[in-house]
């Protein structure tokens, strides 16, 4: 078991990463303090299937549970409300803590209700997934709306995260590909030297087992603390971490929240990325190899949406300011900026960016 401490301006607090961490979650729940009054599990129905009653041994203590239905379209205002409702009805005070338990739909959740029951109370994250070593990490908790992803939410950190990596098994692959994006996109805007180790030590989806995968994961993590303990609330370089997510949530909410898993949205927005990188330098940046790279691991092309409506959606993005998209875009592989891009420019490049991904 490894440890990695997140260090914010507001909070530090560890994650624990390895093949037995589960056996850490009562130790850590007993060290809180004032000392734990009552503990609300919030899973979706998939992970309760596969490890609820795995969770409530290891707590050693007796602990409510909400369940909502799988899937990210059930990042909703309803299932908000109704986890509210389960808190209040399990008499859930300010000494309770909230275990977040699956991905990062239930961590985005179950963090924003921890974040506004009473005001704010105490949240533990128990990601089930490889996408949520991103989500997981920096407190940034949200549901969705119809308009936008992400939009209503708040910043709120949990007081630990554990990184059981036997749940990682049961993944299928398209879950696996959707966490491996977020892995890609932190090497490509922080880490040459890891991007040059993902190319070296994953070549297909399957490697990331064993001593592979925990070394990508501590690797991948490492860049995000990196990032959030110099801008926790996105006023400055935490917007890095949008690399891709301009274009990929406008494609999420285009498609339908849960038609396009999160992760195959920001490949396409990263390639997307690229190639607009590469018109706004005026330089080579390796897209097609770049882009082969992505769809070596079987990413889906972009779909073929309307560039003006696509463009609307983006500038609904939170990096957008008095109608102008902001874009993280990539000078160089391991460095990015954030800068202002015009309409024409973005739907000029889109428009050649489907025509090329229609070619896959």
């Amino acid at each position: 078991m490894e440890v990695v401490h997140i260090e914010t301006t507001s909070k530090r607090y560890p994650l624990y990463l390895g093949e037995a961490v589960l056996t850490e979650l009562s130790s850590v729940l007993a060290a809180l303090k004032p000392a734990v009054s009552k503990v609300l599990i919030i899973c979706d129905e998939t992970v309760a299937g596969l490890f609820l009653e795995q969770v409530q041994e290891s707590l050693q203590q007796e602990a409510h549970v909400h369940v909502v239905p799988s899937g990210e379209q059930e990042k909703s205002f309803a299932n908000y409300y109704a986890a509210q409702t389960s808190a209040l009805e399990a008499g859930l005070d300010r000494r309770s803590v909230i275990i977040a338990f699956g991905g990062g739909m239930v961590g985005d959740l179950a963090g924003f209700v921890a974040a506004t029951y009473m005001r704010g109370i105490r949240f533990i994250q128990l990601p089930t997934t490889l996408l949520a070593h991103d989500s997981a990490v920096g407190g940034k908790v949200a549901i969705n709306h119809p308009l936008g992803k992400n939009m209503i939410g708040a910043f709120h950190q949990p007081e630990a995260v554990l990184y059981h990596t036997p749940f990682l098994r049961t993944l299928p692959e398209k879950e696996l590909r959707s966490g491996y994006a977020e892995m890609m996109k932190h090497a490509l805007i922080w880490d040459a030297d890891f991007y040059t180790w993902l190319r070296d030590q994953v070549r297909i989806l399957s490697d990331l087992q064993g001593e592979v995968l925990q070394t990508a994961l501590k690797r991948a993590i490492g860049v995000k603390a990196a990032v959030v303990a110099e801008d926790e609330h996105e006023t400055g370089i935490r917007a890095y971490l949008n690399f891709g997510h301009t274009l990929g949530h406008a494609l999420e909410t285009a498609c339908g929240y849960g038609k396009l898993t999160h992760g195959d949205a920001v490949a396409a927005g990263m390639r997307f990325a690229i190639l607009l990188s590469e018109t706004v330098y005026g330089k080579s940046l390796g897209y097609q190899e770049l882009s082969d790279w992505f769809f070596s691991y079987g990413y889906p092309p972009c779909p073929a949406l309307d560039a003006a409506e696509l463009l609307q959606l983006m500038k609904k993005d939170k990096k957008a300011a008095g109608g102008t998209v902001h874009m993280v875009l990539m000078p160089e592989i391991g460095r990015v900026e954030t800068m202002s891009v015009s309409d024409e420019l973005i739907v000029q490049v889109l428009r050649q960016f489907q025509e090329q991904e229609g070619l896959r």
